[in-house]
């Protein structure tokens, strides 16, 4: 009687959390909401079990990650391809390096985020934590193989036990695209380039218009020196700062003064600071600032800073790049430079009025991009503490690809999935023969074709095939055309047939092909 009463109860509770998700897919709730109550009711179900003693699976991914389908492959083949082909135009070589470092090598190089790392189970002696992103990797990797000067990228998957906002672009399993350079340069040479690439980047992929913010530690650390914060808060103040383009300053300053114990006043000069942007000019204002100025360090971010952007004039990049106090960037281990690139509308404009002078500015949708200098951190691995200057850049390409499949949902414009350029067909029976051996001779001369795996299949599914992924050509053979030693070419789009000589065909498939 029990397991028939808690059977029962179980079907209940199975109907009310079916209404639950029903109620909120047509309120068009988050994709999160939807995928969390979907689980409740996957796992309800699983309680009730099908057959007696059978296993059921709950069939999902797991939280915080997700499979790509071939559409969305296709536009992510496409992205990395433009990032790819930006780097080597920049003269990158690549590099791979484990998903799992040891542990220690993770430990330490992340603030406050080193919460968020995943530690792998004690696997006979070597405590192991998965790759929390590629820069340390990087930087473990130069100093292991003692390598001074190398300009390199790499592209690959890393892991943060976030609570993941997937609409947004946020994952716990995600790629990262990261370029580098390290070398003993002469000052901001390189550093303008990394910014010259997110620009070329950025414009190449038409995600609309951005902004890149750049700022030095340097003039940070100063600022919080001259403004009164004690040297060992400048760290956990700096990722306070850093949450300044995700909550109001009112919010951040709360932080400050009643978690991190800054005193008010210190907030204060600190709030008038990171409330300037500017460019070169800006720069130079404030070396002549009664209170900066007093700081060595903040001096030498800012005559930095007026190079950069002279060089960044050079490179014709200044339109989108603003030099802005505000911008912090929460990574322990940078020590010069940082930057980080913004969309400031995606595909639509979205405007906000600013009540206090009625100015409209745009919302910015997230960081795309982001990096900066760090001198210090291969000299962490260092057995003798040699350093190898470094400067950098990730593009944030789960949020790249977040944008773009929106814009391909938006368009009415197919995806293809696959790259073939003709199809194989036959309009009359026992012609397999014949099909195999007329695709061998395409694929011998790397024409991309493929055929039915049918003996004797209907022309007009052989068409339809066509049409729906978006094959441009049909080879069609019959008996006449074998006779007469040609093939039968027609354009899918047009429905236009024209008899080719065999001889022919693959200059013919070839010049048709390279028009599309």
């Amino acid at each position: 009687m029990d397991a028939m009463e808690d059977k029962a109860q179980i079907q209940e509770a199975i109907k009310t959390q079916g209404e639950v998700v029903r109620k909120l897919k047509s309120e068009k709730a988050s994709k999160e909401q939807i995928d969390e109550e979907v689980a409740k009711l996957l796992e309800l179900k699983v309680k009730l079990g099908g057959d007696e003693g059978k296993h059921q699976f709950v069939l999902k991914t797991a939280k915080g990650t997700r499979d790509y389908n071939p559409k969305q492959m296709a536009i992510r083949e496409k992205v990395f391809n433009t990032i790819i082909s930006c780097f080597k135009r920049h003269g990158a070589e690549t590099i791979d390096t484990p998903v799992f470092e040891l542990k220690e090598t993770l430990t330490g190089k992340y603030g406050e985020d080193s919460k968020l790392i995943y530690d792998l189970k004690d696997q006979g002696g070597e405590l192991l934590s998965l790759r929390y992103d590629l820069t340390v990797p990087f930087a473990r990797y130069l100093a292991m193989n003692k390598i001074t000067n190398i300009k390199r990228y790499h592209i690959a998957k890393v892991y943060r036990r976030d609570n993941p906002a997937m609409t947004r672009g946020r994952y716990r399993e995600f790629y990262q695209c990261d370029f580098d350079i390290a070398g003993q340069y002469d000052a901001m040479i390189p550093d303008a380039e990394c910014l010259r690439i997110v620009h070329e980047i950025l414009s190449e992929l038409d995600l609309g218009d951005f902004r890149i913010k750049v700022n030095d530690r340097r003039i940070l650390d100063g600022m919080f020196a001259v403004c009164g914060v004690p040297d060992d808060k400048f760290r956990t103040i700096c990722s306070t700062v850093d949450k300044l383009d995700k909550m109001p300053w009112e919010e951040v300053k709360k932080e400050m003064v009643n978690e991190k114990g800054l005193s008010e006043e210190a907030a204060d000069q600190i709030g008038e600071y990171v409330s300037m942007q500017g460019g070169k000019d800006l720069a130079e204002r404030l070396l002549q600032d009664q209170k900066m100025s007093q700081s060595k360090q903040a001096c030498a971010g800012l005559s930095d800073i007026k190079l950069l952007f002279s060089y960044l004039e050079l490179f014709k990049v200044t339109d989108k790049v603003v030099f802005d106090l505000s911008l912090a960037r929460g990574l322990d281990y940078y020590t010069g430079i940082i930057y980080e690139a913004v969309l400031t509308q995606a595909g639509v404009a979205l405007v906000c009025t600013d009540a206090q002078n009625g100015a409209e500015e745009s919302v910015s949708v997230g960081s795309v991009a982001g990096g900066g200098r760090y001198d210090g951190l291969v000299g962490m691995f260092d057995p003798k503490g040699r350093k190898v200057p470094c400067v950098g850049v990730s593009i944030g390409i789960e949020r790249i690809f977040s944008i773009m499949e929106q814009k391909a949902e938006a368009s009415a414009e197919k995806v293809r999935t696959t790259e073939v350029q003709i199809m194989v067909a036959s309009a009359q029976k026992n012609l397999l023969e014949e099909r195999l051996k007329l695709v061998s001779e395409l694929w011998n001369a790397g024409i991309k074709a493929e055929l039915m795996y049918k003996k004797n299949p209907k022309l007009l599914s052989q068409l339809q095939h066509c049409e729906e992924t978006g094959i441009p050509l049909v080879a069609i053979l019959g008996e006449q055309e074998l006779k007469d030693g040609v093939v039968k070419l027609r354009v899918v789009a047009t429905r236009e047939e024209a008899d080719i000589s065999r001889a022919d065909l693959i200059d013919e498939i070839r010049r048709r092909t390279s028009e599309v």
